[in-house]
């Protein structure tokens, strides 16, 4: 029994020690996984840090790719905006220059008052052919007075300069009865034409007033007329206007005359005139006023046959003084002729009266009384003389032309000779007692 006990008692040591390796092989296996653990969890540590230093870079390169990228739309934005005003900078210097090289053949103004529906008829009409040149002729209006209406209307259109004359100064009449307007008139174009050559330092104006329509060749006309007020200081102003330029009176679009007689209604002057006309304006009825020999002292105007205005004012100052008879038939040329293919020499002072003398030469005289119905039985042109005013009168009256002298000189005419036409294309030359001799025709 004690044998047995012992027996049992050795086999425990070994069991022990068993045990005792068993624990110790376990402990160094767990020290060997935990190690290992560690070691995977210091290894994924590290993996997440470089995975997370990795995402941080790439997000910095993100960004920074996103921040070249507005970078890029900014200097794209800049590269753009410096390129358009570079092209602007390089148009507006072009402009510059084309500008300096290229002065305006002439100021226009349209002068102007009270009458709203009339003045934009005239601009309108001025625009139509205007507005591809307007570099060559730019364009005013010019209000007398303050009218609303007026104001308003020509402030509409931003293609023309306006300008206001406001004259507070009481208007004294030289006599009895007469229209306060003309005074008025006279005081507004002074005014104006010293602000156009003085101030603004055009070289040329053309002046139209506010109830005129324009022919489609107005402008180029002005360019041609304004050489030969450059060469030949005998002429002293260039107009439109032919007051004998009724439907019935008028055939040759083409042709242009002398004229000893002022006719307004559409003209252009230089500054030269200007600065001699300025200083001693009158203080009323101005056309009459060109009109008198010791203001256009022995100088022409050049005007057309066929008329390059036409005039609607049938209500103005003027209360409509010959409208009917003579400004409504007129006829407003509708043949676009090309000026610059014109050969105008023979308006020039050294060549127009052999010109004009070789023409009235060939004309056939008639003589009597009844001149219209001999005149209408003959073929070609025909020259018919009057000795006096009143002789004059009576045959003007009679073809139905006008009437009308101003300090010695009848409408239109040049050395005392009117021109007009008859039967559509035949001439008619009123002569005056000493016309022929001025002209230097050898049979006078």
């Amino acid at each position: 029994m004690v044998r047995i006990s012992l027996d049992f008692r050795f086999l425990l040591i070994p069991v022990a020690l068993l045990f005792i390796y068993i624990q110790m092989r376990l402990f160094a296996t767990q020290s060997e996984y935990a190690d290992r653990i560690a070691e995977a969890v210091d290894a994924e540590n590290h993996c997440t840090s470089q995975m997370r230093l990795l995402i941080d870079q790439i997000s910095m390169q993100q960004g920074h790719i996103l921040s070249l990228e507005e970078e890029k739309k900014r200097l794209d934005q800049e590269g753009a905006q410096l390129k358009a005003l570079v092209q602007e900078l390089g148009r507006k210097g072009l402009q510059r220059m084309i500008n300096k090289t290229q002065e305006p053949v002439a100021a226009v103004v349209i002068m102007a008052c009270n009458r709203a529906d009339y003045l934009e008829r005239t601009i309108n009409s001025v625009l139509k052919y205007q507005s591809a040149i307007a570099l060559k002729y730019p364009l005013f209006v010019s209000q007398d007075g303050s009218n609303p209406e007026v104001k308003s209307k020509a402030l509409s259109y931003d293609q023309l300069t306006y300008m206001q004359h406001l004259d507070f100064e009481p208007v004294y009449t030289e006599r009895p009865g007469e229209l306060i307007a003309y005074y008025k008139i006279a005081r507004h174009y002074k005014w104006a034409l010293d602000e156009l050559f003085n101030k603004h330092n055009f070289s040329r104006v053309i002046i139209l007033e506010d109830d005129m329509e324009i022919a489609s060749d107005f402008f180029d006309y002005f360019e041609a007329a304004a050489d030969l007020l450059d060469r030949d200081k005998s002429i002293m102003a260039v107009s439109s206007w032919n007051d004998n330029g009724q439907k019935q009176f008028v055939h040759d679009p083409y042709a242009l005359y002398r004229s000893d007689f002022f006719p307004g209604l559409g003209w252009m002057l230089t500054r030269l005139t200007w600065s001699e006309l300025s200083p001693k304006w009158p203080k009323a009825y101005w056309d009459d006023w060109l009109r008198l020999k010791e203001n256009h002292i022995g100088r022409q105007f050049i005007r057309p046959e066929v008329c390059r205005t036409y005039n609607f004012g049938e209500h103005g100052s003027s209360l409509g003084q010959f409208f009917k008879q003579y400004l409504e038939p007129i006829k407003l040329n509708d043949i676009k002729v090309d000026w610059k293919s014109q050969d105008l020499s023979y308006l020039m002072e050294d060549k127009y009266m052999k010109y004009l003398a070789d023409i009235v030469k060939e004309a056939k005289p008639v003589h009597g009384t009844d001149v219209v119905l001999k005149a209408s039985n003959m073929e070609g042109d025909v020259c018919i003389q009057y000795n006096d005013q009143p002789g004059f009168e009576r045959i003007a009256r009679q073809f139905g032309v006008f009437e009308e002298w101003k300090d010695g000189v009848p409408r239109t005419a040049y050395k005392g000779i009117v021109v007009f036409r008859f039967q559509n294309t035949r001439r008619v030359f009123l002569v005056g007692p000493d016309s022929l001799r001025q002209l230097g025709i050898e049979d006078a």
